[in-house]
């Protein structure tokens, strides 16, 4: 792009991936084959949320949105600010490098992306030429706010629950299918597996179609004096079909976990995020569905007594640091070098250290076009992105994405 050759924002961590209260650590790199004139080069750090939809149409459509800023901070890489006068600065053909250190807030949700809203969080650098159009180049990030399942008393909670549903009309009704559907605790971290226990008995008198168990996550979005609701389907398994008369049992099926935010999305008032676990019985005929639904809390670390009950992903050496966050009110880490792109440790708890720390993969939905309005066609650096999540492979087979 004329007299520039490449425009870079590099951040130390290898995965870009980091929790509130952490230091971002980088450097923007400038490289020109020619003196360019320009006010300035400053680098901005960013992280927002909002929502936003339509509901009608025509001239009875509605436009719906809320935002909400955690922080917009400029720093000054080179040269003057915009506002300021003064001689402009001429920057000779080259290679520039320009360290930079930025301190996230420690009150900050999970990065977050759906249909109809957002947390975001990322770096854009302007080099500020005057009487021409700024360059600009971008670089998102992921900011992981803790969730902590040895915090929450429901995490270790068995749920159960039962239904029956009796097919058919007043004058040719047939027996009822009964179902019970149950997990041993409501507390899961990614990569984990659910261990499923269902039974179905089949009174009527035709054959159930099938059952299926889902992972569905139930997002709620909010602006002043409305709300919006969406599901998407995460992780799905599924039996055949049952004879009339006859049982079905699911005796230890195992639904793993996908890459998934935090749920609550916890500092954020507009988003919430819950997860919903449904055995579904699909009866003969046209009837409607027998459904059961059970909660279950998605964390990111995970449950002391999960990972005392199995040794082989015990790993006494994942002690070596941890993010502020991380840690009890009043009490301090010992470091601040917390890497997760390289040689990272869990970021779990002290007692907890012997947990073979997680990875960070892309959340199971993929990447989005994060590019906004007001957004300046010369745009350079990520623009297509998604947001990645602790998961924990602990040697489970991943299950399908539903149809």
């Amino acid at each position: 792009m004329g007299k520039l050759n490449s425009f870079v924002i590099v951040f130390s961590q290898t995965q870009d991936i980091y929790y509130p209260g952490q230091t971002i650590r980088g450097h923007v790199t400038v490289d020109l084959n020619d003196t360019m004139k320009m006010r300035g080069i400053r680098l901005r750090f960013e992280g927002k949320a909002k929502v936003e939809w339509e509901e009608g149409s025509g001239d009875n459509e509605k436009h719906y949105s809320a935002k909400e800023k955690y922080f917009k901070d400029d720093i000054l890489l080179d040269g003057r600010g915009s506002e300021a006068s003064g001689a402009e600065l001429h920057l000779a053909a080259g290679l520039h490098t320009y360290p930079f250190t930025y301190q996230l807030p420690e009150q900050i949700p999970s990065s977050f992306e759906a249909k109809y809203g957002n947390v975001r969080y990322f770096a854009k650098c302007i080099i500020d030429k005057p009487w021409k159009f700024d360059h600009e180049t971008m670089k998102p990030f992921t900011v992981i706010y803790p969730l902590d399942l040895n915090e929450d008393e429901s995490a270790l909670m068995p749920v159960k629950e039962s239904n029956s549903k009796t097919v058919g009309c007043l004058c040719c009704e047939s027996g009822p299918i009964n179902a019970t559907f149950a997990i041993d605790r409501q507390g899961y971290v990614p990569g984990e597996a659910i261990i499923l226990k269902a039974e179905i008995d089949n009174m009527s008198n035709g054959q159930i179609e099938s059952s299926s168990v889902t992972l569905t996550m139930e997002t709620t979005f909010r602006v002043k004096h409305k709300t919006k609701y969406k599901q998407n389907k995460v992780a799905k398994l599924k039996h055949g079909s049952i004879l009339m008369g006859e049982h079905d049992y699911w005796n230890g099926d195992q639904l793993v976990i996908p890459p998934l935010p935090p749920s609550y999305l916890r500092c954020c008032s507009i988003i919430d995020v819950k997860y919903i676990l449904m055995l579904t019985v699909r009866p003969p005929g046209l009837a409607f569905d027998l459904n059961i639904q059970l909660p279950v809390i998605i964390g990111t670390i995970p449950l002391q007594s999960v990972i005392d009950s199995h040794p082989a992903i015990m790993h006494p050496a994942a002690s070596s640091s941890f993010p502020p966050s991380a840690y009890p009110p009043g009490e301090t880490p010992p470091t601040d070098t917390f890497s997760p792109g390289a040689g990272f440790a869990s970021p779990v708890y002290p007692q907890q250290r012997s947990a073979l720390p997680p990875s960070y993969e892309e959340c199971v939905f993929g990447k989005v076009n994060i590019s906004e309005e007001g957004d300046s066609k010369y745009l350079q650096g990520v623009t297509e992105y998604a947001p990645a999540y602790a998961y924990y492979d602990w040697g489970h087979k991943p299950t399908g994405l539903p149809d």
